[in-house]
């Protein structure tokens, strides 16, 4: 500790620059994935007018209450009817819109499901220009050849872009989504934490490498829930066709990140929807 139980600082100690409490993340995003079903039983027949409005407002606020990023879908399955994704630095606007949804009036016959709170982050697996380059040579490539100083010149200008949609990422007009925690294992023989780093590094090098087959058929972030939920990241997958998550999912088990190391909780797939779209699915207008 650098100061006293009063708060000064340490006698011959500088004091120390913090910075001012804040609800709003220096990096990255606040994000909320919220399940939901209907309570047909307490329903008996269909939603009013009022009701339905509700939810219009809900998943389509004025300007002022919308989040940065907010996206609906019904879900496949008993385990809830619908789910929203909202991204936001401000978690008060991220939870606002689970609040308009349980509001009294619709919230009296909605029930939620399960839902997960997270933040979005660039992960420290992410090469930095030095690591990608390293990681060419490792492969083989000869160090002063232009090829290798090409890729990571395109590597370089990429990073930028990719980070970006780590930390604020746009959500794809596409019509299939899925949602699932995962941890790391800690099991003795497979504890994901007692490994070196550059263990790690590579194990995630080839789970990415994994990925890539699927690029322009599936778009991905990773949120993390340590310090925030139950379980430590969130996995969402955004689809051209639901095929395609069933693809990437099956191939990126057989990587050793996966196979060894991971643990999955419950998945769930939804379809992109406007709030009509859902009210129409499940029958309730």
């Amino acid at each position: 500790m650098s100061s006293s139980p009063q708060g000064r600082p340490a006698p011959g100690r500088p004091p120390v620059s913090l910075p001012e409490p804040s609800v709003i993340p220096t990096n990255g995003w606040h994000c909320g994935h919220y399940f939901y079903r209907f309570c047909r039983e307490r329903i008996n027949g269909k939603l009013t007018g009022k009701m339905c409005e509700q939810l219009v407002n809900a998943l389509h606020p004025s300007t002022e209450a919308s989040p940065e990023r907010l996206a609906a879908y019904w879900t496949s399955g008993h385990r809830a009817d619908f789910c929203v994704m909202v991204m936001d630095p401000d978690p008060a606007k991220v939870d606002g819109i689970h609040q308009a949804i349980m509001a009294p009036g619709l919230g009296a016959f909605i029930e939620p499901t399960w839902s997960f709170v997270s933040m979005s982050e660039v992960s420290e697996y992410v090469p930095t220009i030095e690591r990608f380059r390293e990681r060419l040579i490792a492969d083989g490539a000869d160090p002063a050849s232009p090829e290798v100083e090409a890729k990571v010149a395109a590597y370089e200008r990429r990073l930028p872009m990719m980070n970006e949609q780590r930390l604020r990422p746009e959500i794809p007009d596409w019509p299939a989504a899925c949602f699932y925690p995962m941890n790391k294992s800690r099991v003795v023989g497979a504890n994901w934490f007692s490994e070196p780093f550059s263990r790690r590094n590579s194990m995630m090098a080839e789970h990415a490498q994994s990925g890539i087959a699927f690029a322009g058929k599936v778009s991905q972030v990773i949120t993390v829930g340590v310090g925030l939920d139950d379980w430590e990241w969130l996995v969402t997958l955004w689809a051209r066709n639901p095929e395609h998550l069933r693809e990437i999912v099956y191939k990126m088990r057989f990587d050793e990140a996966s196979a060894k190391y991971a643990e999955f909780g419950p998945f769930y797939v939804g379809y992109k929807s406007t709030a009509e779209e859902i009210l129409k699915h499940c029958r309730l207008m």
